[in-house]
C-alpha cells in the first residue's frame, strides 16, 4: 500500500520521493520476480483540512475532493506509477466496509463510550474538530499551531493545550460543551499486544521504531475514533447523529476497501490469507499504520494480517527550505509534466537517487539538471547510443551469430547474470538509492565493455571477433530494457522498442540465461534515450520558485504594514 494522499490539493515532489516512487520500485520488482503483487492506493477524501478548504473556496466538501481526486490520479498516472487500484474513500464500497468494521468491533464491546467537554463554535453551531481550532502553541508560541499539533516546531498536541484558541470556521473564542464519542482502548492492549508486537520488529527502519518506542514509553491513552463533524462517513449507531468516523479510523481501512472493489470475489484471501503487508508512508503517518490500524486489525480478530515492514522514509525540503503547500514552495508534479515533457523518468530517477531514506534530503535543480547529464545521458544513453548504432552499421540492424567468448567475454555475462539478485537484494532492504546505483553499474558494465574491447577499430583486423562483442553488447542492452523497468518504466519501454523485444523480460530469464536476444533477431533505428537538459530549462524553474518566495514576502509585509486606528465605540 502507499499512504492515501489527501485529496485538498495536488502532490509535490516531496510526496513522490518519500512514498509513491520507493512503493512503485518495489511492486514492480516484486512482479518482475514472479510474485503477485496488488499495489494499493486511493484519494482520502476526508477529515478537517478538506472541509476547510471547501469553505474558503465556497464550495462543497464533495466539489473539492471530485477536482484534486482527477488532479492526483492524473499526476501518477503520468509519472508511471503502477498501482493495481486508484480508489478513493468517498465511494460506497469505503463507507459500507468501515461502517461494517466500526460496527464489529462495536457489537464486540471493544470501544469506550466516554463524554467529555470539546470545543463548540457557537456562531457556527456545531463542535470543532482539533483541525478547526487555532491558537498559540504553548511549545514554541507560534501563533498559527493547530488542535492537534504546531507545524512549526511539531509537537503533538490537544486542542486544550492551544493558548488562546480560536475557531477556524468563525474566528469567535469557543466554549466547552459536553459530547459522547467512542474511544479505541489503546492503552488495554499495550502491554497486551503492542509492546511486544512492535518490540519484536528489529528489521524496521530506526526512525520508525523510534517514533513507535517514544509513544509506548509514554503510555498510551484511548483515542476517540468518531467525531462531530458533517463530512465523513457517518457513525452507524443509532442516536450518533452528526458525527463520522475518525479520518484515521476509516483512511487506513480504504486499503481493505479499495482491494475488495478491485478483486470483488477474492479480497478477502489477500487480507486474512498468506500474504505480506508492506506500508509506504511519509513519517508523519508512522504512529497511525505502526500503532493505530495494528491495534484495530488485532481487535477485530478474523485473521487480519499486520504490517510486515513500514518502510517510512524523511522529508525532502526543495532548494534549502521545506516544502510549504500553503506558500506554493513545491515543485507539483501536474507542472513538471507539463514543463518537462516526455522526461518522466528523468524526476523518477533523481528523486530515487535522492531519496530521503534515513535523513531529509535537499532537491535541487541544479542537481536535476547535473544527473540527467551526466548520468542518464553521458552513461545509460551512450551505452546505449553506441550499440545501436554499431549494430546498425556493422550487420544493418541485426544481432550477429558469436564466434568464440572470451575470458571477458565469459566474465562479462556472468555479472550480468548478477544483478537481478542484487538489485532485488537491496530493494527487499529498502534501500532504494543503493539498487539505483546498481541498476546504472550495468550501464557501467556495458560501456567498460565496449571501451575495453574497441569493436569500431577491432572489425578491420577481426571481424569475427567483432560479431562476439557487439553480441555480447546486445545482451547487456536487452538485460537493461528488463533492469531498469521498476525505476525507469517510460525508458525501459522505449528501449524496448528500439531494441524490437515484444515479451516482457523477466528477471528470472535474465539471472538464468546469457542470450535474452538472440542471433537473427532485427532491431530498430537509434533513438537517443535521454536529451540533455539547457541551462535556460533550469533557470526558469528557479525563477518561478523564486517569484513564488517575493510574493510570499510581499504578502507578509502587506499583513505586518501599520493599519488605520480603529474608530471610537459610539
Amino acid at each position: 500500500t502507499a499512504a492515501l494522499p489527501y485529496a485538498n490539493g495536488p502532490v509535490h515532489i516531496g510526496h513522490l520521493a518519500g512514498v509513491y516512487i520507493p512503493a512503485d520500485i518495489h511492486a514492480r520488482v516484486q512482479r518482475l520476480r514472479g510474485e503477485e503483487v496488488l499495489f494499493i492506493c486511493g484519494s482520502d477524501e476526508h477529515g478537517v483540512p478538506i472541509t476547510l478548504r471547501a469553505r474558503k473556496e465556497g464550495v462543497t466538501s464533495q466539489d473539492v475532493v471530485d477536482r484534486y481526486h482527477k488532479i492526483i490520479g492524473d499526476s501518477f498516472r503520468d509519472l508511471g506509477i503502477s498501482f493495481d487500484i486508484y480508489s478513493r474513500t468517498s465511494n460506497q464500497t469505503h463507507k459500507d466496509l468501515s461502517q461494517a468494521f466500526f460496527k464489529n468491533l462495536y457489537d464486540k464491546g471493544v470501544f469506550r463510550e466516554i463524554r467529555s467537554e470539546q470545543y463548540f463554535d457557537e456562531q457556527a453551531g456545531q463542535f470543532l474538530a482539533d483541525r478547526y481550532i487555532v491558537g498559540t502553541c504553548p511549545s514554541c508560541k507560534n501563533e498559527g499551531a493547530y488542535g492537534d499539533q504546531c507545524e512549526k516546531c511539531g509537537s503533538t498536541l490537544s486542542p486544550t493545550e492551544l493558548l488562546n484558541p480560536k475557531s477556524a470556521l468563525s474566528g469567535t473564542v469557543p466554549v466547552m460543551r459536553e459530547t459522547i464519542n467512542w474511544y479505541l482502548p489503546l492503552d488495554e492492549i499495550q502491554e497486551s499486544f503492542l509492546n511486544e508486537w512492535i518490540g519484536g520488529k528489529s528489521g524496521w527502519k530506526s526512525n520508525v521504531l523510534g517514533q513507535c518506542k517514544s509513544w509506548l514509553n509514554e503510555g498510551l491513552r484511548p483515542r476517540a475514533m468518531t467525531r462531530d463533524l458533517e463530512w465523513g462517513v457517518p457513525v452507524p449507531l443509532e442516536g450518533a447523529d452528526g458525527k463520522v468516523l475518525y479520518v484515521w479510523f476509516e483512511a487506513p481501512i480504504g486499503y481493505i476497501s479499495a482491494t475488495k472493489e478491485l478483486r470483488p470475489d477474492d479480497w478477502e484471501q489477500w487480507w486474512t490469507g498468506d500474504s505480506r503487508l508492506i506500508h509506504f508512508i511519509g513519517k508523519d503517518n508512522i504512529v497511525f499504520h505502526c500503532i493505530i490500524f495494528p491495534a484495530m486489525l488485532h481487535l477485530r480478530g478474523d485473521g487480519y494480517v499486520l504490517p510486515e515492514q513500514v518502510p517510512a522514509n524523511e522529508f525532502l525540503n526543495i532548494e534549502g527550505e521545506k516544502v510549504s503547500t500553503s506558500r506554493n514552495w513545491a515543485v507539483w508534479v501536474h507542472e513538471y509534466v507539463k514543463d518537462f515533457p516526455d522526461q518522466e523518468d528523468v524526476l523518477r530517477y533523481v528523486l530515487c537517487s535522492n531519496a530521503p531514506e534515513t535523513k531529509d534530503n535537499d532537491f535541487t535543480w541544479k542537481d536535476f539538471q547535473a544527473r540527467n547529464n551526466n548520468e542518464l545521458v553521458a552513461i545509460f544513453g551512450n551505452f546505449i547510443n553506441r550499440v545501436v548504432v554499431l549494430t546498425n552499421k556493422f550487420y544493418e540492424g541485426i544481432v550477429p551469430n558469436p564466434s568464440s567468448f572470451s575470458d571477458v567475454d565469459n566474465a562479462t555475462l556472468t555479472e550480468l547474470k548478477a544483478y537481478p539478485a542484487v538489485i532485488s537484494s537491496s530493494v527487499e532492504r529498502y534501500r532504494f538509492r543503493e539498487a539505483l546505483g546498481e541498476l546504472m553499474n550495468v550501464a557501467r558494465l556495458g560501456n567498460k565493455y565496449l571501451a575495453d574491447e574497441e569493436p569500431w577499430k577491432v572489425i578491420k583486423d577481426n571481424p569475427e571477433r567483432v560479431q562476439t562483442q557487439m553480441y555480447v553488447a546486445l545482451q547487456i542492452a536487452a538485460a537493461l530494457s528488463s533492469l531498469c523497468e521498476p525505476f525507469l518504466p517510460f525508458t525501459a519501454a522505449k528501449l524496448s522498442r528500439i531494441l524490437k523485444i515484444e515479451t516482457k523480460i523477466d528477471w528470472k530469464t535474465v539471472s538464468q540465461t546469457s542470450e535474452l536476444i538472440p542471433s537473427g533477431h532485427q532491431i530498430g533505428e537509434a533513438e537517443l534515450l535521454f536529451a540533455k537538459i539547457e541551462d535556460e530549462e533550469i533557470q526558469k524553474q528557479r525563477d518561478k520558485l523564486e517569484a513564488t518566495k517575493v510574493a510570499n514576502k510581499e504578502e507578509i509585509a502587506s499583513a505586518q504594514a501599520e493599519t488605520e486606528p480603529q474608530k471610537e465605540t459610539i
